[in-house]
């Protein structure tokens, strides 16, 4: 009898010490591609095996309008959201949909990646910046050098209807009082064109279509790497990115369970994985890709996502009205 007692006792004293909930399933709604989401899930598991995650992977505007229904339908299913950008995360708080998380392990990453409100957590930055076709000549090293004569002409960017990153970079810009909207009516003006994805720039700039162009960072890291006669260049003035957040619903069924999977990826443990992926880590003090310049060195161009939210439809409107599409 008494060694059963003190069976039991060690027992009670091992589930106290777990978080409630934590040997529970959660479910991770995310936009990351097929291959990082499963090992992003198994990384995780690694470090938890007590938790089972159950993940559904579509990209952001799918896993949106699938999380919509939900929400119409009374039912929403994920704890957890990995999905691709800040602006679709501050639609959410504005819809009082995000659980707060105060006490995420946030030690590393500048204030500016977090949300104020601790609601939501950047995970990496995929930065825009320049690609140039190394048989172009001199590329570009800022942004107002696209400015020059005949270089917007020679120049090509992802159009912001069909890129959530292209999106990001239109609001960061126009909200920097040093471009603003006439920054990009001198770009229509010089010929810039805007069409398609990241994909159709790297195409273009590297099978010598286009000079130069705007692109999210790992495209031509990557291409570069690996033959292609490509360069990349972060502008002198600073880059825009797209952070990867995390987020917890406000109707997870699992919250610890889905805080230690945050937790888990703002770790340096996390950030590796991120890095391994050929992604920049958001946190500062963890190596990135080969190619990449170190986190600390690189510049980060000011970003308000809730006023990009708000500003959507209009920044939108006004960039087709100069580029079409």
């Amino acid at each position: 009898m008494l060694r059963f007692w003190g069976l039991a006792a060690s027992l009670s004293v091992l589930a106290l010490a777990l978080p409630a909930g934590a040997a529970e399933k959660i479910t991770l709604y995310t936009s990351q591609p097929n291959e990082d989401a499963q090992a992003t899930v198994d990384a995780f598991k690694a470090k938890h095996p007590d938790v089972e995650v159950e993940w559904v992977r579509e990209g952001t505007t799918k896993i949106m309008a699938k999380l919509q229904a939900e929400f119409t339908a009374g039912s929403p299913q994920p704890d957890v959201l990995l999905i691709a950008d800040s602006v679709t995360m501050e639609g959410l708080k504005r819809d009082d949909r995000l659980m707060p998380f105060p006490e995420a392990k946030t030690e590393g990453f500048d204030k500016a990646l977090i949300d104020k409100d601790h609601t939501y957590f950047s995970t990496k930055l995929i930065t825009t910046g320049l690609v140039g076709n190394t048989q172009a000549g001199e590329a570009p090293r800022a942004w107002k050098d696209l400015l020059k004569p005949d270089m917007a002409a020679r120049t090509t960017m992802p159009s912001p209807l069909t890129s959530g990153a292209a999106l990001v970079h239109v609001a960061t810009l126009a909200q920097n009082p040093d471009f603003g909207w006439a920054y990009w009516d001198a770009l229509a003006k010089g010929g810039m064109t805007a069409t398609g994805g990241n994909g159709a720039v790297m195409k273009s700039v590297a099978g010598g279509e286009k000079a130069y162009g705007m692109v999210v960072d790992y495209l031509p890291i990557r291409e570069a790497a690996k033959g292609s006669p490509v360069g990349f260049q972060f502008p002198t003035e600073g880059v825009s990115a797209v952070t990867e957040p995390v987020a917890i619903l406000k109707t997870a069924k699992n919250p610890e369970g889905a805080k230690l999977f945050v937790d888990f990826l703002l770790s340096e443990d996390g950030q590796r994985l991120a890095a391994s992926q050929g992604y920049l880590p958001a946190r500062d003090g963890v190596a990135g890709p080969a190619g990449f310049p170190k986190r600390e060195d690189i510049k980060l161009l000011p970003f308000d996502a809730a006023k990009a939210l708000a500003d959507e439809t209009e920044n939108k409107k006004r960039f087709s009205e100069l580029f079409g599409g």
